[in-house]
């Protein structure tokens, strides 16, 4: 006998808003809330979740990505599955939202662990960095000095004084593994710079100094700091363009499109021969779960979205000193 086909799925979407603890401040602007879509689909007896940050910088919006998700009500009601997802829509916050979604509710309904579903081991609690926004130098070596007990801070940088910057920061918390976060903010002129101050500061990965489409000048320097793609990586076929200029890669699930696409790019980075970050928005728990099981491979683990917010959601993940436990199955997967 065929097996029944599984009943049509339906689907719930919502935006949702989120105060940040003071402001989040990076090269581009600030914000004071993260504003977040949630997908859940349903099949009658089970739900599954997924969130996503929609990012102007990728030109979404949170109405923009409700309208992708929502034209996908069709197709889920003739049986899109999450394989079939992969080439319905195209990478991106949208994508991300149905993807995990989807990975939670097969969770659901076989009554097994995401994680296991994706082939992997059990999960282990992994060390996530703490960011400290951009500011003048006092404010971050005052921000830094109340993180300094942690083991991995990563440091907003991309404007003018950003040689003081590091070093009030490395001043207030001097055992403290760093890492530094551009988001585009330098240029060919003060590159080279800006890299010597970092590696005097002894800052061990510098992500995205120059603008994508920009960035030709890294193959021409003296890296002695590992430089990471940021937003010149999005999805799987970006990464072949990243050779020769860029030494490791920060993969985040609302680049790539979802759990399945990210867990595939950690598998091309590593192929490559490049380092493996793995990052994510400023968003609640219930977006950072997922990336759990692509953070188990990563070098460097950038999950502290969450500890952003004034508030969580319910069954959100633990943070303890410097780590973040997996997300238990109230939560997601």
């Amino acid at each position: 006998m065929t097996a029944p086909a599984p009943p049509p799925l339906t689907l719930a979407v919502a935006a949702e808003r989120w105060p940040i603890a003071g402001s989040f401040t990076i090269s581009r602007g600030a914000k004071t809330e993260a504003a977040v879509v949630v997908a859940e689909l349903g099949d009658g007896r089970h739900r599954g979740r997924g969130e996503c940050t929609p990012y102007a910088r990728y030109n979404e919006s949170v109405d923009s990505v409700i309208g992708q998700i929502e034209a996908m009500r069709p197709l889920l009601a003739r049986g899109l599955d999450r394989a079939a997802l992969q080439r319905a829509m195209p990478p991106g916050a949208a994508r991300n939202a149905l993807d995990c979604a989807f990975w939670d509710l097969e969770a659901k309904r076989t009554g097994q662990p995401a994680y296991a579903l994706a082939g992997l081991a059990a999960l282990k609690p992994v060390v996530t960095a703490l960011t400290i926004s951009l500011a003048p130098p006092g404010d971050m070596a005052a921000a830094a000095a109340k993180a300094a007990q942690r083991a991995l801070l990563k440091v907003k940088l991309g404007a003018p004084g950003d040689a003081e910057r590091i070093a009030a920061v490395r001043a207030a918390a001097p055992a403290t593994t760093l890492i530094v976060d551009a988001n585009e903010g330098w240029t060919a002129d003060n590159l080279a710079a800006n890299v010597a101050a970092c590696a005097k500061a002894g800052v061990v990965l510098i992500e995205q100094p120059l603008p994508e489409g920009r960035d030709a000048a890294l193959a021409g320097i003296e890296r002695p700091i590992p430089i990471c793609a940021d937003e010149s990586a999005h999805d799987l076929k970006s990464l072949p363009g990243l050779a020769g200029r860029y030494d490791a890669v920060n993969v985040k699930l609302d680049k790539a499109g979802g759990l399945t696409e990210a867990l595939a790019m950690a598998a091309a980075v590593e192929r490559l021969g490049l380092t493996l970050m793995l990052g994510s928005m400023v968003a609640t728990s219930l977006s950072v779960a997922p990336a759990m099981l692509v953070a188990q491979r990563a070098r460097f683990v950038d999950l502290d979205g969450p500890l952003l917010l004034t508030r969580d959601r319910e069954a959100g993940l633990v943070y303890r000193d410097s780590l973040v436990f997996p997300a238990t199955p109230a939560l997601w997967g």
